[in-house]
């Protein structure tokens, strides 16, 4: 039998025989010990390993591959890249995130149009490609410290706007990011709620992203994580590589700032 099969089973078989009042507890010690059973094996290895064909293989009009391609510590530099993203590039004159520099690089390199990523359907065509590409990068991150580079202009602009936008409500509900990632000890459907507004608490969150997801056995990326986010509040949600969404991560990642780097992280 699958062995992740076998763990989901013993959790519910576990279940099955305890007290309602103890189910809480019982449940959160099996969703902790999955994730333990998982991180010697983590299913995002494999992404990652597509990734790696993906960032060597040469693809699109100019046929070239992603080789060449700077995420901010000089071109080919891919260890510790991403615990220093979201950043400034001087190149674009834009604050970027890891998606919207690899967007970047496989247009310049690759002359492939960013808007093949921007249109696919999450987890389809391009969009499944550029998972592929982050689970490999950020792999190369693991164990790395959160470094995020607050110096320039542009990136204490865009701290300010992820601020607004993770206290804003919106939507039927009159929900923002804060309702549910703005207090301490919060839960839903039993898993933990990271407040997102201490050191703390964006290192667990942001240093834990992108991850795979246990529930739908998918690998999403931190823009994947953000739009459904944005989906759960029941708004409009953002175009994929917006300012509103690197804003998002800017904020989070420099509250998380010194914070240790755990990725692909599993996730409910």
């Amino acid at each position: 039998m699958n062995p992740q099969k076998s763990i989901r089973l013993a959790l519910l078989a576990g279940l099955a025989v305890v007290p309602l009042a103890q189910a809480g507890d019982e449940l959160l010690d099996g969703i902790n010990a999955y994730r333990e059973a998982l991180a010697d094996g983590n299913p995002s290895e494999l992404v990652a390993a597509e990734g790696e064909e993906l960032w060597k293989m040469p693809r699109g009009p100019k046929n070239a591959s992603l080789e060449q391609c700077d995420l901010g510590l000089g071109p080919g530099v891919i260890k510790g890249a991403s615990a220093q993203l979201p950043r400034f590039f001087k190149d674009t004159g834009k604050v970027q995130d890891l998606e919207t520099r690899l967007m970047t690089c496989m247009e310049t390199l690759q002359g492939i149009d960013p808007q093949a990523v921007v249109k696919a359907g999450w987890l389809k065509g391009e969009k499944e490609k550029m998972a592929a590409l982050v689970a490999y990068v950020v792999t190369a991150s693991n164990g790395h410290k959160i470094r995020i580079d607050m110096r320039p202009p542009e990136m204490k602009k865009m701290y300010e706007m992820g601020k607004l936008a993770f206290y804003y409500r919106t939507g039927p509900m009159d929900f923002s990011c804060a309702t549910c990632h703005g207090d301490q000890g919060k839960r839903i459907r039993m898993q933990e709620l990271p407040d997102l507004r201490t050191q703390a608490g964006a290192a667990s969150g942001w240093g834990s992203w992108p991850a795979y997801r246990v529930s739908n056995g998918q690998f999403w990326t931190m823009q994947h994580r953000l739009n459904d986010c944005f989906r759960q509040q029941r708004t409009a949600e953002p175009i994929y590589g917006s300012d509103a969404t690197i804003a998002l991560s800017v904020y989070l990642a420099a509250t998380a700032n010194g914070g240790k780097v755990v990725t692909p992280g599993i996730k409910r």
